[in-house]
């Protein structure tokens, strides 16, 4: 197995490319089920969840030629309706093929998804939503089966709870339902808006789109031919390098890079001291000596994002003050606070909110990666910690960060990928 070990330094330097976004690729690598042409998607990232999910739609009888950053994913040759447990049960999104293999095939088996150690995740709004259009939807010996004999049914859906996974399903299953679907409470993160975008660029109308009302325009059970395109950028791992920045007190430059869909990232930023250059597809950092602490509350787009808020943390250790962090989202999603504890963060946990009393001089040690994000969180405490830092079990880096260390490599930083 191998670790990350970094030794921490004064300052970065340079210019990060930005990859493009895992969790936009996933929903629209699942899209292609809906094609009946073979689909082009460039800008993908080469991270273990895209492999994933290829792998399962190779598992049901596609092609997918995956090489670079781009593949060409031919899904009419699917044989196969069933998900099966040893792929879905190593990457949660996976659920993603079960909205577009059942509205395209009328029926179709999922492995239910089982837990996951940010917090519940539950898919009980997919299958009621799925119930809604005309689905008969079985759960037996942990498989979700569904069946729809004479196509899914347009109708009015609203969503008890915002949830961009669902919210994707969903979508892919109208598009190819037989009348008009309205999803009211739907979720807006730039991930959704793409899906929605390239479906109503390529034959399928989508009304409200960017809104929390969808309109979706069924083909009445027709695939369509989906034309070649390009996956937005990631504003996670483009929000991950600017904390980076931040934290080291460095000036970077991220290149191709979407500045609006980090509105809120940047704006947490600025409160901490931290100014700005933008361009349309460029951001540059000018970090600010004394960072200043923050005030946070995790929430669904266009506010302050889930998937930033261990990265902010380990920010507000080096902040000459005391941060508030509110995690609203995920139950259990501050797992990486008992060991940045153990670099000599002074973090108190009182339920879903988190202290930090800053300024806090890190030491290096051996810690462990329990969650994609909180592994990043590791990476940029170790970057300004005393000494060398080991990073174990970044398997959970592998699936959501594309060259990490390569990256971090070109801009100064002392990183190296090593064997137990």
């Amino acid at each position: 197995m191998d670790y990350l070990q970094l030794e921490g330094i004064k300052s970065l330097n340079g210019t990060i490319k930005i990859s493009g976004a895992k969790n936009a690729s996933l929903p629209l690598i699942a899209m292609t089920i809906l094609a009946k042409n073979s689909v082009h998607i460039k800008n993908l990232p080469s991270v273990v969840d895209i492999n994933t999910l290829l792998k399962l739609l190779t598992n049901l009888g596609a092609s997918c030629d995956f090489h670079d950053d781009k593949v060409l994913v031919n899904t009419s040759n699917i044989t196969e309706t069933k998900a099966t447990y040893d792929i879905v049960k190593t990457m949660r999104a996976s659920i993603l093929v079960l909205g577009p293999i059942l509205t395209r095939f009328g029926h179709c088996e999922v492995s239910l998804p089982g837990g996951c150690a940010i917090g519940q995740r539950p898919i009980d709004l997919h299958l009621k939503a799925l119930e809604q259009m005309g689905a008969k939807i079985d759960i037996k010996s942990g498989y979700i089966e569904a069946s729809a004999p004479n196509g899914l049914v347009g109708c009015d859906i609203i969503f008890d709870k915002i949830t961009v996974t669902g919210t994707a399903n969903i979508i892919m299953a109208a598009a190819l339902a037989h009348g008009n679907t309205t999803l009211t409470n739907a979720a807006r993160e730039p991930e959704v808006v793409q899906l929605c975008e390239i479906l109503n660029d390529n034959g399928v109308k989508i009304e409200g789109i960017g809104t929390a009302i969808l309109s979706i325009h069924g083909t009445g059970g027709k695939c369509i031919d989906i034309k070649e395109f390009s996956v937005i950028p990631d504003r996670i791992e483009a929000g991950t390098y600017l904390c980076a920045a931040a934290i080291t007190r460095s000036e970077l430059t991220l290149s191709h890079v979407e500045p609006k869909h980090l509105s809120s990232v940047l704006a947490k930023l600025q409160e901490m001291g931290s100014s700005f250059t933008l361009t349309k597809d460029t951001i540059t950092i000018h970090p600010s000596s004394d960072i200043k602490p923050v005030k946070i509350v995790t929430q669904e787009y266009p506010a302050f994002p889930t998937d930033m808020q261990a990265q902010f943390l380990a920010l507000a250790t080096q902040a000459n003050g005391v941060s508030i962090i509110e995690e609203r989202l995920f139950e259990n999603r501050f797992m990486h606070v008992s060991e940045l504890q153990r670099m000599g963060a002074d973090i108190t946990l009182n339920g879903n909110i988190a202290t930090v009393n800053g300024k806090n001089t890190l030491s290096g040690t051996d810690v462990m990666a329990t969650d994609l994000r909180a592994s990043s969180a590791l990476v940029l405490a170790a970057l300004v910690a005393d000494g060398i830092t080991n990073i174990h079990r970044i398997y959970h880096l592998d699936r959501g960060y594309d060259k990490l260390k390569e990256k971090l490599q070109a801009v100064g930083a002392k990183i190296k990928r090593l064997k137990e």
